[in-house]
């Protein structure tokens, strides 16, 4: 439970030897001062009553203020919708402004993220305030390319100095937690569409890469809003404000031939592209599951001729029968089970499995090596779309067209709502526009 008083702050001390009052907010060993804006000397302060003594000339006055102040914390506290922190209970009583950080915020955030273990957002998040950083320190006068060679320049000396250890997670962290040049109330529409304008020209995102960036940057005036930290008035992207817009996008899968294609592929055993052939094809198998989870799969997920495992996006448990295909491609690995510590594939046999981080690692190595052999394949097979990762969920999708059913697909997809897998589903169904189409011209 939260235990609110009034204390003095003698580390405070000002110059006439007076010593500010503060409302001391505490639980679970985390402690805020609010201070209340009066000092007084230390003879005249009751330390175990908690109040003024007589012998000040205002005591009356003082211990009334007092009193209400303790009140307005603790009805704050017990009337709350939400079990509000000392840090939350400190903002609500200091009333919400839009001078506060933004950067402060938001690698509070990411840090959470980091320490929670999912290092990918974490990554991506802080990939976000180095943009904005970017964006502030643009300087209008340079030529665009020297601004993006510049850009460019102080991202490889980051990442290098990174990968040689010499520049830490934490360390980045740190810097944002002290980086006051972006406050919440500078962040209104005209900044944000300047922002994008940045994004687009400067550092080259693409639109699906600025969202991303703007639904980051309306989740923290959200958290920040809630905690009493900023007032709605600042926020940027109500009624007719800024609009955040996620387009679909042109969604491109191969057809059954060049599939057929890849299965048929001669490549050497267990070399770097037999491994890639082998992954993405099980993801295709499997209606199209996350990369990340095929690399992940352990013998043990598999049983009584089902796959059984738990989604690393979202933690969604599920079981499919193991095609005949797939159970082809598992066989491969089998003499291999000891020397890959358990998983299928080769990617993770090394990390710590004990070591999130090191999981995090291995698993983005293992992205790239894909990623890398992918392109190989797509052009040993002639194949001119992009081969990636995440086009066999699309071709998946591609092959199936209107021929299952769409609570079925929702349930292959592991899709929570139905609308979002007729709207994926829409991208690979053509025949009916097709007709109408063949209707019109074909005169």
């Amino acid at each position: 439970m939260t235990n609110i008083q009034v204390v003095l702050r003698p580390n405070k001390m000002k110059k006439n030897g007076t010593i500010p009052l503060a409302l001391r907010i505490s639980e679970n060993y985390k402690t805020n001062y609010y201070f209340l804006g009066h000092s007084i000397l230390e003879k005249d302060w009751d330390e175990t009553l908690k109040k003024v003594k007589k012998t000040h000339p205002n005591h009356k006055k003082l211990n009334y203020f007092l009193n209400k102040k303790i009140t307005e914390a603790q009805d704050l506290y017990f009337h709350s919708e939400d079990d509000l922190t000392p840090r939350q209970i400190k903002n609500k009583l200091k009333g919400p402004g839009g001078s506060q950080s933004f950067f402060a915020v938001a690698a509070e955030r990411v840090k959470q993220k980091y320490d929670k273990g999912t290092f990918s957002v974490a990554k991506s998040e802080l990939s976000i305030l180095y943009n904005l950083e970017e964006f502030l320190n643009l300087k209008t006068n340079q030529k665009k390319e020297e601004v993006i060679k510049s850009i460019k320049e102080r991202r490889r000396i980051r990442v290098s100095k990174t990968r040689k250890g010499e520049y830490s997670f934490g360390e980045a962290i740190t810097y944002f937690k002290r980086n006051t040049r972006l406050e919440f109330r500078e962040m209104n529409e005209s900044f944000l569409n300047k922002y994008k304008a940045f994004c687009s020209t400067h550092m080259g995102h693409k639109t699906r890469t600025i969202t991303n960036q703007l639904i980051f940057i309306r989740t923290l005036f959200n958290v920040a809003i809630k905690d009493g930290i900023v007032s709605q008035k600042y926020y940027p992207f109500a009624g007719e404000k800024e609009k955040i817009r996620i387009g679909s996008g042109n969604k491109i899968g191969l057809t059954a031939e060049e599939v057929t294609k890849i299965e048929n592929l001669a490549v050497e055993s267990h070399s770097s592209i037999w491994h890639t052939r082998n992954v993405w094809l099980v993801s295709f198998y499997f209606a199209g599951i996350r990369i990340s989870d095929v690399v992940a799969l352990k013998w043990t997920d598999i049983k009584d001729g089902r796959l059984y495992y738990v989604m690393n996006k979202n933690e969604k448990p599920l079981s499919f029968k193991v095609p005949d295909k797939a159970k082809t491609i598992f066989n491969l690995y089998l003499m291999d089970k000891t020397e890959n510590n358990g998983y299928i594939f080769p990617f993770l046999k090394d990390a710590d499995q004990q070591d999130p981080k090191s999981l995090f690692l291995k698993m983005r190595n293992a992205t790239k090596v894909l990623n890398k052999f992918l392109k190989r394949i797509a052009d040993e097979c002639e194949i001119d779309k992009n081969l990636s990762n995440h086009i066999a969920r699309h071709t998946f999708g591609n092959i199936a067209g209107d021929k299952i059913h769409p609570l079925m697909l929702q349930k292959l997809y592991r899709h929570s709502d139905l609308k979002t897998t007729l709207n994926y589903q829409a991208n690979f169904i053509h025949r009916d526009a097709d007709d109408a189409l063949d209707s019109v011209i074909n005169f």
